[in-house]
């Protein structure tokens, strides 16, 4: 069993910037492959940013891209989300996923068996 607890949300005007933490712990080895997803008021689950097992790789959505770093410190056991020049658009509650069978960066919902519990990010005017 794998747990996955995000920190770091909170109101930031636009503009500003916020780092989002997620810690896994539990039973199994704690390095996997992880992302970054999110949904916004009245919208769908989307994805935001995802990095491979080994950390070489890392995709994001077109939405984010420049604006947002995803990282991984594996000695802490955490993943990261570096968000920059916040938009309002980019409200909405923030979930990490992870898997251990995973290797590559992923895109995919369905490719993340383990989640977080979200993180809320709110953007001001």
């Amino acid at each position: 069993q794998v747990q996955l607890v995000e920190s770091g949300g909170g109101l930031v005007q636009a503009g500003g910037s916020l780092r989002l933490s997620c810690e896994a712990s539990g039973s199994r080895p704690r390095k996997y492959a992880s992302g970054w997803f999110r949904q916004g008021p009245g919208k769908e689950r989307e994805f935001v940013a995802a990095i491979s097992w080994s950390g070489d790789t890392t995709i994001y959505a077109d939405a984010v891209r420049g604006r947002f770093i995803i990282s991984r410190d594996d000695a802490k056991n955490t993943v990261y989300l570096q968000m920059n020049s916040l938009k309002l658009g980019d409200t909405a509650v923030y979930y990490c996923a992870a898997d251990p069978g995973l290797v590559a960066a992923a895109r995919d919902s369905d490719d993340y068996e383990y989640w977080g519990q979200g993180t809320q990010v709110t953007v001001s005017s």
